[in-house]
């Protein structure tokens, strides 16, 4: 069974996944970023793929793109960074790329080096929908890679039901239809959001990510799905403090308050 369902169907709640970006703050860090974060409890890890134009990312990210872009992080070293990290590490592990240096790449390849590393699903956020039914998830599913899927506050309810019935893993819910970044709390609009998706009774899991950075975003976010994907937090401190083992201490303290 693919870790990440497995995950899922060993765990209904309070599942956190810590997002950071391959080759940053420094390009050698990413085995040992990964086997920390597991260590410290975290469920689940998405690896950011570095690219220069990350128009889903806000400025915390993309800062740590660029950083990573200039330590010479690319798809190709990244991989070689990922081999052997399954003797160590039993969590889903997750790429999120944009579709450019994946295609550049080639995606059957991209794949193949996806299992090869021990990597069990991607995220791609300018995948067009059409694009992943007709040429993308079959060869992700020859290679049992989840390619999971984002929706957000203005995704329409048939396009909602149509991710869930075409896709396999979990579902991404962005809290907002802005960029990423860290946020004090979530607004009516938000919660409104989470109860209308919470009404549709998906068959799939739910993640929520996107602004998740202290105990009220995050309480919210366990109330109205799976569990929380944060990002921006956790890439800030490990830019400030350079150790991914502080940088996780501090994140979870700060979920606290």
């Amino acid at each position: 069974m693919n870790r990440i369902n497995k995950l899922f169907a060993t765990k209904s709640e309070n599942i956190l996944s810590i997002y950071f970006c391959a080759g940053h703050p420094t390009l050698e860090g990413t085995a040992d970023t990964i086997k920390t974060l597991e260590q410290k409890g975290v469920d689940m890890i998405e690896v950011g793929v570095p690219f220069s134009d990350p128009m889903a990312d806000g400025p915390v990210i993309q800062d740590a793109a660029t950083k990573a872009l200039r330590n010479g992080m690319t798809l190709k070293t990244l991989f070689s960074q990922l081999e052997g990290i399954r003797d160590n590490v039993q969590i889903p592990l997750i790429l999120m790329g944009y579709l450019n240096p994946i295609m550049q790449f080639g995606f059957d390849k991209f794949c193949q080096r996806c299992v090869e590393t021990g990597i069990d699903g991607v995220i791609i956020p300018d995948l067009p929908f059409k694009d992943y039914l007709e040429d993308y998830k079959p060869i992700a599913d020859k290679y049992d890679i989840r390619i999971i899927m984002l929706i957000t506050p203005e995704t329409s309810d048939e396009r909602i039901r149509f991710i869930d019935d075409n896709t396999d893993g979990f579902i991404y819910m962005v809290s907002s239809a802005a960029i990423t970044g860290a946020q004090k709390e979530f607004n009516d609009a938000k919660q409104a959001y989470f109860s209308r998706i919470n009404s549709m009774n998906l068959k799939h899991p739910r993640m929520i990510g996107f602004g998740i950075s202290n105990k009220q975003t995050l309480e919210a976010a366990q109330r109205n799905a799976s569990g929380a994907i944060i990002g921006s937090k956790f890439v800030n401190l490990l830019e400030e403090t350079r150790d991914p083992a502080k940088a996780m201490d501090q994140l979870l303290e700060a979920l606290k308050k």
